[in-house]
């Protein structure tokens, strides 16, 4: 197995869905934070001047979605053949039709009033529209309560993510998607992410 190291920000952000494969495969990692202090030496060195960069056998790759999908791949999150693959490369496209909303929200949009008006369509009427179609994914897959096949898979742990951002700002969102609600439980019970979320930042 290849040694790795994740370098990202002090911060979950789009490093945050690798932290939790790596501990839901209790693969071993090096997880390397940077402050704004420590990040510009760092910069230089990255492939394109950004992060998350994922280092493996001392070898830079850059692209978080790229750095998901070969994790996926090495760490066997990826379902099992070409067809639950698709599945879970759906499932990923769902969530990347939702965050460039929630860029708007909370990177983009400077006016205030706009951004609040922003803000709260995001919590009701954005992800109500996103929450049933996770919902719908959920069930069309059967009683396993997994998004695709019969186990953990990154369409798990990317929803999962980007659900924990919505809930930061509104507690109860998931609470009206039972479906949805128990699939985060599912995620949250494997042995690995479970001891890391206790000690998260």
């Amino acid at each position: 197995m290849p040694t790795y190291r994740l370098h990202y920000f002090d911060a979950r952000g789009r490093g945050e869905v690798a932290r939790l494969m790596f501990n839901a495969a209790g693969q071993k990692f090096d997880d390397v934070r940077y402050t704004k202090d420590t990040w510009p030496d760092f910069k230089p060195k990255t492939p394109f001047g950004q992060l998350p960069v994922l280092e493996v056998d001392g070898k830079l790759f850059g692209q978080s979605g790229a750095i998901f999908n070969y994790l996926a791949r090495e760490l066997g999150f990826y379902g099992n053949g070409n067809l639950e693959a698709l599945q879970v490369d759906v499932v990923i496209g769902l969530v990347n039709d939702l965050i460039p909303l929630m860029l708007k929200v909370f990177f983009q949009e400077q006016d205030e009033t706009k951004k609040k008006e922003l803000l709260e369509k995001l919590l009701t009427e954005d992800a109500k529209k996103f929450f049933n179609y996770f919902e719908k994914v959920l069930k069309e897959n059967g009683s396993s309560g997994y998004f695709v096949g019969k186990g953990l898979t990154m369409a798990d742990i990317v929803v999962y993510d980007i659900v924990d951002t919505l809930i930061t700002n509104k507690a109860t969102i998931v609470d009206p998607f039972p479906v949805l609600k128990a699939n985060r439980q599912k995620v949250e019970s494997n042995p690995g992410i479970a001891a890391y979320l206790k000690s998260r930042k």
